[in-house]
């Protein structure tokens, strides 16, 4: 969960992208926070100088311009990073993305859910997965995929506390308990 102050710091960024006279498109501006989130992450010694207070502001933002430069990312979210450095908040670049990808996404009407499959599951498949969830919640949804051979086969889906379990390892849970209920009685 995001800290107060990323949330602060992805509401205005949030609120600068999806206004009416944007130049920049909410998925682009996500695709160019992780590259920017990445780059940072990856090198030690980038986190190293941008997190030491010793390091002038000016010079932190010099060596980021530059990469930023690299990664072709717009002006709007250059400024943005500029800022986040101002105000010592590199640290937290990503919170700050994580919430800006949850606040945009309940803004432009989707719902974010868990898709864990017993193997991966191909484009049709995710796709239908996909449309299934929308038609039970009624929304537009963003899904996360990941891989849990445990399950043995089906799916479980989360979305936010609701959980819808097709899974075989569900199933056979179900039908445990049921045998446990009528032998008990």
């Amino acid at each position: 969960m995001a800290s107060a102050a990323a949330n602060r710091y992805a509401r205005a960024l949030v609120d600068l992208v999806l206004a009416p006279n944007s130049p920049l498109k909410p998925a682009d501006a996500v695709a160019q926070l992780r590259a920017v989130e990445q780059t940072f992450v990856s090198s030690p010694e980038l986190r190293t100088a941008l997190l030491t207070p010793a390091i002038q502001n000016s010079r932190k933002r010099a060596v980021m311009g530059r990469l930023i430069e690299q990664l072709g990312v717009s002006h709007l979210i250059r400024n943005f990073i500029y800022v986040v450095i101002d105000r010592r908040r590199v640290g937290i670049i990503s919170e700050i993305r994580e919430a800006f990808e949850l606040l945009a996404d309940e803004r432009l009407g989707f719902v974010r859910a868990e898709v864990t499959s017993a193997e991966t599951l191909d484009h049709k498949r995710s796709s239908e997965i996909e449309s299934e969830l929308s038609s039970l919640t009624g929304k537009r949804m963003r899904l996360h995929f990941t891989v849990d051979p445990a399950l043995l086969g089906g799916v479980v889906a989360r979305i936010g506390s609701r959980v819808y379990d097709g899974s075989l390892r569900g199933q056979l849970e179900q039908l445990r308990r049921q045998f446990t209920e009528e032998f008990a009685e």
